[in-house]
Parts: structure tokens; sequence; C-alpha cells
């Protein structure tokens, strides 16, 4: 048995330090597995079913390791988690104190030159500003952290802040007259002095893409890294593998520009129409390119939808930045004052040069990568990325990169021969998308089973007298037998659907027929607030989306019945998905059993995972889509859930949710 075994097992520190301590076989096997992964460095996949301990599996052997970790997850849940709660538990189980540093994106520091900046511009003597100002002032005086989720008092989205933000973007490194007081320079020694350091996907690949002396560059070097919550990573790579221009992007610069400019004795006038004619500019070209959207997350961008008015646009908004560098260019040169720096207009300048580069990529629309208009409700975005990310992941992480751990309750599916050599591994699917297949390290595999009893404690409700999804009176008798289950277990309910639209027409039906319960939905609060009323309120019923509840833990009794609405396949309308279904298809291969069908077991397997938590839940998940019973796909989309009793009578159902309420 192996040193991490040994500590966690039952005759271990961990036992005599946890009275509730429950024999975990599957978290020592894992535990065995990460240790072995470090010590003769290669790639291991790990499925760690639901109740595992896997954080404490792979923290302990990282602490033995001698050497820096890096832990990456999905969510500030589970990053909260592990420090609160795991991290001293695993000082007990080691005997001593461990070097841990929490990183978290840029943006969540202050900036001290951009914070001076602000002092130094107009908008510190406007009268709307005054009081955030002065918050903001208190805390910036006192905070040791930089931590802008400190100011609980000032909305997260809130102009000032955005204005006085750390970003890869903004910063100049040691050119700053701000470097060794700097909130994020100070994170970044306490990283490099760290064992272990612990972030989140999108800063580790953005720090990834940025490898090198970039300034904006965060995480230390590091011999290892753990990704928790793997199943999120082809889509956070996509982010940081490609070129995205939002308008909050330029909005923000454009900001920062009209601030500078207004420090300065003269030339503020002609500097400020400028950047007023860029706003306008970047606002016609996303209101062209959205033009009947509608609901719409992402609209492809093919090479002929920059023609016409969309291009006029784009070459417009491409002069406008070019008079915005120009305008950097000549106030750095003639910088003397001292109140505003040279740095903060060399700032800028990389900044305008940056975004003109990128919207050249997205237009151009080269062979291979895949370009759309982001139409969330959050903010429009231009973004490219290459259409398969495999060999970038490969190159920059796999065979870079000493020891890597991947490991989630969801990283396998229904195996099916998915390269060259007919690999019929359960971990085939994740390991050819995220480009871990004829790698220059081994790569090992470990599934993990759940130590929850599912045969006992929950129900799978599989209903074959249900319409077809597709069916025009489909919503109307879904929203009826996921009433009469939310009747027998009287609330505590997720009804989770695979799209906005059908959440909304689920939220009114469900409104209409539960007068004594509450139904919230999804965007009428924040995530946090809605799930603090569903955890207080035993009766509550939440209408989502299924990605809403990626990562949601909502143990014990509040939680008793999961509907889903239908098999969560992925829109194929979304552009990313179509260009990687084109590719596969054009390689001779089918994208429905290898890119759409996995996917969905992924996802499904994600909402069943939402009912158990703990070893006392007990529930029911109702998948009301009877193509599971009549398409031939139906049986490898089951296979992958956990072995909870299955059942299509609605009587059964309703008796065993009744005897779960008492």
């Amino acid at each position: 048995m192996s040193r991490a075994a040994q500590l966690l097992g039952p005759e271990g520190p961990l036992a005599a330090a946890i009275d509730s301590y429950e024999a975990r076989p599957g978290q020592l096997s894992m535990a065995e597995a990460v240790e072995r992964a470090l010590a003769e460095e290669h790639i291991l996949f790990c499925e760690a079913g639901t109740g595992t301990g896997k954080s404490l599996a792979y923290l302990v052997p990282a602490a033995l390791s001698g050497r820096r970790i890096v832990v990456s997850t999905a969510t500030r849940a589970l990053q909260d988690q592990i420090v609160d709660k795991d991290v001293p538990l695993v000082e007990r189980v080691i005997g001593r104190p461990l070097r841990v540093t929490v990183l978290k994106g840029l943006s969540n520091y202050l900036c001290q030159r951009r914070y001076g900046e602000l002092l130094a511009s107009s908008e510190s003597t406007n009268p709307r500003n005054a009081t955030r100002l002065s918050v903001l002032q208190a805390w910036q005086a006192q905070s040791t952290s930089g931590d802008l989720a400190e100011l609980s008092s000032i909305p997260e989205g809130d102009p000032l802040l955005d204005a006085v933000r750390s970003s890869s973007d903004t910063r100049i490194g040691s050119r700053c007259k701000h470097y060794e007081t700097c909130f994020v320079t100070r994170v970044k020694q306490q990283a490099q002095d760290a064992e272990i350091v612990i972030t989140n996907h999108h800063l580790f690949f953005a720090d990834l893409a940025l490898r090198g002396p970039h300034p904006g560059r965060v995480l230390p070097n590091y011999d290892a890294v753990i990704f928790d919550e793997a199943h999120q990573l082809e889509d956070v790579a996509t982010l940081f593998f490609g070129v995205r221009v939002s308008q909050k992007r330029i909005d923000t610069l454009l900001a920062d520009v009209n601030r500078l400019l207004g420090a300065r004795a003269n030339g503020f006038a002609l500097g400020r129409n400028i950047a007023e004619q860029a706003a306008e500019t970047q606002q016609r070209l996303f209101d062209e390119l959205s033009r009947g959207a509608k609901d719409e997350p992402r609209l492809p961008l093919p090479r002929e939808a920059w023609v016409g008015t969309p291009h006029d646009c784009y070459l417009e908004l491409d002069t406008a930045l070019e008079s915005v560098e120009t305008t950097a260019e000549l106030a750095r040169d003639a910088e003397s004052n001292g109140e505003v720096t040279a740095e903060a207009w060399e700032s800028v300048l990389r900044r305008v040069q940056a975004l003109r580069q990128a919207l050249a990529v997205i237009v151009d629309g080269s062979p291979g990568r895949v370009n759309w208009l982001d139409n969330a409700k959050g903010g429009r975005a231009l973004s490219s990325t290459a259409v398969d990310l495999a060999e970038t992941l490969r190159d920059r992480l796999f065979d870079r990169v000493a020891s890597v751990v991947l490991t989630s309750a969801t990283l396998t599916t229904a195996p099916t021969k998915l390269d060259e050599q007919g690999d019929a591994s359960p971990f085939a699917f994740a390991r050819s998308r995220l480009g871990a297949v004829s790698t220059e390290s081994e790569v090992r595999e470990l599934t993990v089973d759940s130590p929850f009893d599912f045969e006992r404690r929950a129900l799978l409700y599989l209903p074959k007298d249900l319409p077809a999804p597709n069916a025009p009176d489909f919503a109307q008798a879904m929203a009826e037998r996921a009433q009469h289950l939310i009747d027998a277990s009287d609330g505590g309910a997720f009804v989770l659907t695979t799209s906005i639209r059908a959440m909304r027409s689920l939220h009114r039906l469900l409104s209409a027929s539960n007068q004594g319960r509450p139904v919230l939905v999804q965007g009428q609060a924040p995530k946090q607030s809605l799930l603090a009323t569903f955890r207080t309120q035993p009766h509550c019923v939440l209408v989502a989306t299924l990605s809403f509840w990626e990562g949601v833990d909502v143990p014990g009794e509040a939680l008793r019945l999961v509907v889903l609405e239908k098999v969560p396949f992925s829109v194929p309308s979304d552009p990313v998905l179509q260009a990687r279904a084109a590719a596969l298809q054009e390689a001779g291969r089918n994208a429905f059993t290898e890119l759409f069908l996995p996917l969905a077991q992924m996802t499904l397997k994600q909402g069943f995972g939402r009912l158990i938590r703990t070893t006392r839940d007990r529930g029911v998940v109702a998948l009301m889509d009877c193509r599971v019973h009549q398409r031939g796909y139906g049986q490898r989309l089951l296979k992958q859930l956990p072995p909870a009793r299955r059942t299509t009578d609605l009587d059964e159902t309703l008796a065993f949710l009744k005897q779960a309420d008492e």
C-alpha cells in the first residue's frame, strides 16, 4: 500500500482525526494511482464517483510529493472547499503545515496603477461616484489581498470596479512604479514559495497560453498539475487558445484612454472625439452582426458573413482603432509631467494593437478555425479558435508537464472506436478530445465507483408514454407529468432543461399549477441567492438549464427529485460543435456517435449526479424522453449512469417519492 493510502486508510491519522470516518476503498485506490502518477511522471485519467473523497485522494499525494503542484478546479465552491475544509485535514494527516496559495484570475485584484489613474481623472470629482469612491478608497488603504470580492457593498459589475481591475492586457510588469507593492506581484511571490497552488481552469489555460516572459503570466513554474472537474477542460481551453474581442474589452480600453486624456492639460477634446468615434463604430458592428439573432447564444461567422455592411463596419472600426493607436503613441512620446506615466500609454498602445490583430484573425476566417459571435445576455463578443485543440493541448500541456492528473465524476463514456488504433477504452472520448493520445508520456486510467447505495437510495424513472420531445404537445404533457412527481415529493425538486426557451415554458406551466409552492427560475436572482432560497425552503421547485447546475451541491432533504426534460444533446447549431462535427464527417467518421452522443452521456451523468450527494440522500431522477426506449442509442446513454433501480411505472415512482418524503 502506498504512503498516501496508508495515511488515509483505517489505521492512519485521518481515521483518528475524524469521528465519522468511514473506510473508502475507492479513495485509497485513487490516492495510490495519483501518488504513482506524480512519482513516475505519467498522465492519469481518473473517474471518481460522487462520494469518493477525491479531493483528499489527490491532495495527500500532492503534499507528500515534494514537488510544486497546481490544483485547478472549475468552480469557486470547490476551491473554497479545498482551502477551508480539505487543506486543514491534509495538514493533520501529514503532521505539518502545508504551504498553499490560492490564485484567482487577474480581474479579481485591484490594479494600483489604474486606481491612481482613476483618482487623477475627472471621474473622481463626479458627485455620482462620491459614495462608492469613498468606500473604494477606504478599502484600498487597509486591504492586504487586493481581492475586489471583499468589496461586497459595491456591485460586481460596477463601472468603478471595472476601471481599477487588473488584467493581462493592462499589466506592464516590472516597469510599473507600483510593481513592488502590487497585489498581483504579492500573490505571485506567495505562489513561488507554495507547495500547492490552487487555481481555476480559466486562469490555468490563460497562463498556459501566455507561457513565457509575458507580464500577464501569473502561475509560477510547476512540476505537475491536477485537474479536478476535468470534464470542462475542452470548453475552457477553447476560450484561451484562440482570440476574443468583446464589447466590454473595447469599452474598457476606450474608457482608459479617456481617463488618461482627462488628466492631461491639452489634447483632451481631440482624443475624446477619437475614442467616441471608436465606441460608436464598434456598437454598429455588433448590432449589425447580431441582427435577427433573437435568443441564439452563439451565431456562426463564416467568411461570407463579412461582406457588405459588416465588412464596412469592420473597416471603420479598424480605422478608428488605428487613430486611437496613433493618439497613444503621441501621448506616450510626449509624456513628461509625471502625472500619467508613459508606461500607462504603452499599455494602451499594446492593447489596441492586440485588438486590431484579433479582429483581423476573426474577419480573415482562415481554414481550420471556427469564428462566432457570442450573443449572451452578459455581453457580446467575437471569438475565433482552432476547430480541433487536441494537437495544441498535446504539445502545450501533456508533452511539457511532467505529471498530469485529470479527475471528475464524469470522464467516461460508453466505449466506441475513436482513433486509428481502435481504442475502445471508456476514456477514449475524453483522451481524444483533449489530445492525450500518442503523447510522449504514458497514460493510465482508473475508474472508481461511488460508495453510495444507488440501488436502494435512488430510482430512475423512464416513462414510455409521453410524446416525443419534438411533438407539439410534449411541453404540456411533460409539465403535467412533472407536476405529479412534484406533488408526490412535495417540492424539493430541480427541473432541468436543455434550452432557455424550454426553461421559460416549463416555469410558466409549473408556476400555474404550484400555487402553494415557490417555483424559482434561473435568472430571477443571482445563482447563489437562488440556491440559498432552495436550501432553506423545503417545498421549493427550481427550474433551470442543465449547464446552470454544473457543480451545484445540495445534499440532504432539500433535494428529493431531479426532473430532466430530455436527453441533453448539445445544440447542433452551435458553431463550434458544427465545425467539429464537420471535421469528423470530412474524415469519414460519424459525428453523432463520436461527438454528440458522448457529450450527451457526460451531461446526463452530471444531471443525475445532482441527486445523491451523501449516504443519507434519497430520491428520484426522472428522464422524460421516450427516445431512450425507441432509439438505438438509448442503452448506450443509460449504461454510464449510476446503478439506480429503473422503472417505467408512474405509480411505483410516486410511491417511492412519498416514502422518501416521510
